[in-house]
């Protein structure tokens, strides 16, 4: 049986998620969490064969828990399970180290099939991060989006800040000073012609970057 552990935050989704994986015959859901920290316990308490990582979660998202999961367990395939179909999203949930992506509009089989996919060492995307990416090679291998140049972490702390969390809240969350989340939102500001937090939660809603 192929042990897997479900990361979201929504408890009605894991429960659909749970049935769906469990539906599958050769797999098991032996570890759930609700956000990016617990994520991690579990998964050093249950050791799965396959984590499944939503993006979008409170304390520390999905990009986050995948980096800190990779570094205790390299070889842990791990599938993002997102709403976001943004090149964006794709492009950076690969470079985190992660083996599989997949839509919540993906058909339910798809998740069984990425979950195998994966636990046998091989990478899967779904149709929609597939032509996302296809996209993105189609223009020289860079996006046309101001999110391009961001870095990961500045793209991070562009969410945190959207959603209204406090320096002190980012800097706990990241193991960061004060100091440098201050700096962060300053290049922030600079990069995107942006005067304040309130035009940086419009653009990162206008980006998809949060829910509205």
């Amino acid at each position: 049986m192929i042990r897997v552990m479900l990361a979201d935050d929504h408890g009605i989704v894991r429960a659909g998620l749970r049935r769906i994986v469990e539906d599958g015959g050769d797999m098991t859901v032996v570890a759930e969490a609700s956000d990016g920290r617990s994520a991690i316990r579990a998964a050093q308490e249950h050791i799965p064969d396959v984590a499944v990582v939503d993006i979008s979660m409170p304390d520390l998202d999905g990009l986050e828990v995948t980096s800190r999961l990779l570094q205790e367990k390299p070889d842990l395939p791990i599938i993002i399970l997102t709403m976001h179909e943004e090149e964006q999203y794709v492009v950076r949930s690969i470079e985190a180290g992660a083996m599989g992506y997949i839509t919540k509009r993906s058909a339910p089989e798809q998740l069984v099939h990425a979950i195998r996919r994966v636990f046998a060492g091989r990478r899967y995307l779904s149709a929609e991060a597939t032509e996302a990416l296809a996209l993105r090679v189609a223009k020289g291998g860079k996006g046309n989006s101001v999110l391009d140049s961001l870095s990961t972490r500045e793209l991070q702390v562009l969410r945190r800040l959207a959603l209204g969390h406090t320096n002190r809240e980012i800097a706990s969350a990241y193991n960061i000073s004060i100091k440098t989340v201050d700096t962060y939102r300053f290049r922030l500001l600079k990069k995107l012609n942006l005067r304040n937090n309130a035009e940086l939660s419009r653009f990162a809603t206008q980006n998809h970057l949060i829910e509205p």
